[in-house]
């Protein structure tokens, strides 16, 4: 489940690519959500779980609402926004700083100590972010604003699971409400300046698949993934393989060119965050 989660993951930065040169950026985003909400309604409403919902007290759902304003909403309109701005390739390598802001965010708000091998991981991945700058052949966009989205919207994302973690609760539900949430804030925020356009023929295909498999099932395999596993480093850790992969596809169906400073930024943000989480445990 693992594995399969992680090649659906692969795909996001290349699909959004292409999806948004048909769709605007949050109306693609509020779609997408919407349907990952449909899907995670449909199953908890299978699973008997809604009414569990509707005796949670109002502050709970609210607190779950605030969780996807912050991970999901903000979090994906930076993303995406990255992504037109960069190749697919730089933005899903520019992504995976998450995990480093997690350890950050750890530290500030849950008191997990910060170790010199945490703090030389994190420097790792800030040297892989100064090689992915340099140079002038980033795409068609502004490289310095989609630079600062993505690094921003892992910010977000990073705080996200440091609260979630915190908050504790039901993940099925908690992620409908967040889905849902997603999709509102972008439908709402695109009637400021982004009208939305009719939607035609394949990009549907693009809509669904983003939206049901990669927003919705995916996160859902991750979590049995994790749940059933007896080492969640080891699950974790495939994790990784989504920015190497979804360079392979960008090159394979975007025609990006492989180029020097992509690949070393790829390692060096990558191994900043595989030196901290295969870090050696204490015995008891």
């Amino acid at each position: 489940m693992a594995l399969i989660t992680v090649l659906m993951w692969s795909t996001l930065a290349p699909a959004v690519k292409l999806t948004m040169t048909e769709i605007p950026t949050l109306e693609m985003l509020s779609i997408t959500a919407g349907l990952a909400f449909l899907f995670l309604l449909l199953y908890n409403g299978i699973r008997g779980k809604l009414s569990l919902l509707r005796k949670m007290p109002f502050r709970t759902i609210l607190k779950m609402a605030g969780l996807g304003f912050l991970g999901l909403f903000l979090y994906s309109a930076l993303y995406y926004y990255g992504i037109d701005q960069l190749t697919s390739s730089e933005a899903c390598i520019l992504n995976y700083l998450w995990p480093m802001m997690i350890v950050l965010f750890s530290g500030l708000l849950l008191h997990e100590p910060m170790t010199a091998r945490k703090i030389i991981s994190m420097l790792l991945s800030f040297l892989g972010i100064v090689i992915l700058s340099l140079g002038g052949d980033h795409g068609t966009g502004n490289a310095i604003l989609g630079i600062l989205a993505c690094i921003i919207a892992a910010a977000c994302y990073g705080l996200f699971s440091v609260l979630n973690k915190k908050a504790d609760m039901d993940q099925e539900l908690t992620m409908m409400v967040i889905w849902l949430t997603t999709s509102l804030c972008a439908a709402l925020c695109s009637l400021f300046g982004e009208p939305w356009v009719p939607i035609h023929g394949l990009s549907w295909l693009g809509l669904v698949w983003i939206g049901v498999f990669l927003n919705a099932i995916a996160y859902l395999l991750w979590a049995l993934a994790i749940n059933g596993s007896d080492s969640t480093a080891s699950i974790a850790n495939l994790a990784y393989l989504v920015p190497l992969l979804s360079m392979v596809l960008s090159i394979l169906f975007l025609h990006e060119p492989l180029r020097l400073r992509v690949v070393l930024a790829l390692v060096l943000i990558v191994g900043g965050i595989l030196l901290q989480n295969l870090a050696p445990k204490k015995s008891a």
